[in-house]
């Protein structure tokens, strides 16, 4: 009996230590982060600051790499109700998420308020002189500066032919291999087309070396800011490395170019680069070129693939959006002058299903998930308090879900948008001016 009495001691032992241990561990955060806002931190949102140094990027990166990625939100609604914001601690900071319209639309909107706040190791990959690491000042002048040759209407304009061209090629090509692995030639696709787009005539070998060191460099982006050999974020940072490395080179080679050769007609989006200065007449550095065209390259290349793999799958679901869809297409052609080769961008705007087809997609899949900002100063909405520093994650996806915005939220429905209008902060797929989103979802 003693013994009895005396294992049951060491077990309470044991577990009571265990139990002590874990409420210690989960109280490092709130002791760091809360209790030096003092009276104020009664007026966060209700939340969970996690674990030590990892907060609760584990259960996040379970989630996105499970078939439920909406699990991590559904967890913080489960325990603390639908409030529309909620604490936790993220990408290594102490973070706001805003799941709501109008909570998301003032930060996006509020730069007073709010500046980008993207977490340090996307920096590192993305550039510092990126959209992501710079001020919100700065940030206007570059994309004004930047924008033009990959945005709009006259942009299209001038690679339609090539992309068609490209688009054709490939479907043939799948066409006679019977089983592909769809989303790889997507990729390599959209990589064709963009590469073309950002540098015209660069080489074959050129092209694969910078697909491959970006392909290691996307995966960084997805993953913990662990910088020790073997993890990925370790990887990308080596494929960061090589791809200014390469992209440096053809900048160099360019400059030399220009400088003996006159200027021709054609010009890719290096040369407007190159060429573009601000209202004071300073040009972009090279280190300004080579991170905006990684940004560009990353927000370009992984929606634009993954994107076009979805709408397939959807409407290969619903055979009778397909229809639909294909029908306005035969329509299109049918209309067509019998010496038109080629499709217009006059016919690219007539497609009106498609692009509700597109935007549906956008909705149900919300690629891009999140924009990064931080607090500049301490912030109330909807009566909650965002300290100043504090990062704030505009969650869209539940913006997106949202059962009062959408019906049946999870349905695929482009015929949704027959009569829809959305509401500002109801559909954000790309963010919001200034917060345009570049990166996408793990």
């Amino acid at each position: 009996m003693m013994e009895l009495g005396f294992t049951w001691v060491v077990f309470v032992a044991i577990f009571g230590g265990v139990v002590a241990l874990k409420w210690v561990l989960r109280s490092v955060n709130l002791w760091l982060y809360e209790t030096k806002l003092a009276d104020k931190r009664f007026s966060l949102p209700p939340g969970d600051l996690g674990w030590p140094f990892i907060g609760n990027m584990w259960s996040f990166l379970r989630a996105f790499k499970s078939t439920d990625p909406d699990s991590f939100i559904s967890s913080f609604v489960a325990r603390f109700g639908h409030t529309g914001m909620y604490k936790t601690f993220m990408f290594g900071s102490p973070s706001i998420i805003v799941t709501v319209p109008e909570a998301c639309r003032r930060v996006l909107s509020d730069d007073e308020s709010f500046k980008p706040g993207w977490p340090t190791s996307t920096m590192n990959l993305i550039g510092k002189k990126s959209f992501v690491g710079i001020s919100s000042d700065e940030h206007k002048r570059l994309r004004r500066l930047t924008a033009a040759p990959v945005n709009g209407h006259e942009a299209l304009s001038m690679y339609m032919g090539y992309i068609e061209d490209n688009v054709v090629s490939d479907l043939d090509k799948w066409a006679s291999l019977g089983q592909v692995e769809f989303l790889t030639e997507l990729r390599k696709l959209t990589f064709t087309i963009i590469m073309h787009i950002f540098l015209s005539s660069e080489s074959k070998q050129v092209m694969e070396a910078l697909e491959r060191e970006y392909t290691a460099l996307n995966y960084g982006i997805r993953a913990m800011e662990i910088n020790i050999p073997g993890f990925a974020y370790h990887k990308a940072l080596k494929a960061r490395r090589k791809m200014v490395a390469i992209f440096q080179s053809i900048v160099d080679e360019r400059r030399e170019h220009r400088r003996k050769n006159p200027p021709t007609s054609g010009r890719d989006m290096m040369d407007a680069l190159m060429d573009v200065e601000d209202e004071n007449g300073r040009k972009l550095d090279d280190e300004e070129i080579i991170d905006v065209l990684v940004m560009y390259l990353n927000a370009g290349h992984e929606s634009s693939g993954h994107i076009t793999m979805w709408t397939t799958i959807f409407l290969q679901k619903h055979p009778e959006f397909f229809r639909r869809a294909k029908e306005e297409q035969e329509e299109i052609i049918k209309n067509r002058p019998p010496t038109q080769n080629g499709l217009t961008l006059k016919e690219v705007r007539q497609m009106k299903y498609l692009s509700q087809v597109i935007d549906e997609t956008l909705r149900l899949v919300t690629f891009s998930f999140v924009v990064f900002r931080e607090a500049k100063t301490d912030v109330n909405i909807s009566g909650y308090l965002i300290p100043k520093g504090w990062k704030v994650m505009t969650w869209f996806r539940s913006v997106h879900l949202d059962p009062t915005i959408y019906p049946d939220p999870k349905e695929f429905n482009p015929s949704r948008w027959d009569e829809l209008t959305p509401k500002a902060g109801t559909y954000l797929p790309f963010g919001a001016g200034l917060n345009s989103l570049i990166l996408s979802a793990p």
